[in-house]
């Protein structure tokens, strides 16, 4: 017999430590302003009264990378930008996470020359992928969801506690 048996309809609550941060984590992540290119439209967009990310706790784009754990890569990624892009990840506070958001982001897109970083993946480490040219703010939506997702699954060391299945 658990304690749900026990307490009857009393309003108890019982979690997991790690269950109640990941849910905190995930339900209150701050972007970080990060929009290269076309796609950075798409991104502001999802923003707007139709979308409305404030909803996920997304109320507000961070300016600064030390108030942000979510950077939004949104657009191709030039070698000369490649430093910055890197150093406001390392400025980022831990736990961070990272969206590619667009075909550029994600592999340098229509872009195969040696000026476009072939993947943003080659700075960062990237989390989840968004596709499309450029994407629909429903696709930056259906990324963050994937994201919460797989934060819900973290334990808090930063591995995952299974594999995370996405459809």
């Amino acid at each position: 017999m658990g304690i749900e048996q026990k307490a009857g309809d009393m309003g108890i609550v019982t979690a997991s430590l790690e269950q109640v941060v990941n849910w905190s984590r995930s339900n209150a992540m701050w972007p970080l302003l990060f929009g290269l290119a076309c796609c950075a439209i798409e991104m502001m967009g999802a923003q707007s009264a139709n979308y409305d990310l404030s909803r996920f706790g997304m109320e507000i784009n961070r300016a600064s990378p030390r108030q942000a754990d979510l950077m939004i890569v949104a657009g191709r990624v030039s070698r000369k930008m490649a430093p910055v892009v890197r150093r406001l990840y390392d400025q980022m506070a831990d736990p961070k996470w990272v969206i590619a958001m667009g075909d550029c982001a994600a592999c340098g897109g229509v872009f195969n020359n040696y000026a476009i970083v072939q993947g943003v993946d080659e700075i960062v480490p990237v989390d989840v992928y968004v596709a499309g040219c450029p994407p629909r703010p429903e696709a930056l939506i259906d990324g963050i969801i994937h994201l919460h997702e797989k934060v819900r699954r973290m334990r808090l060391d930063g591995t995952l506690r299974e594999p995370v299945h996405l459809s």
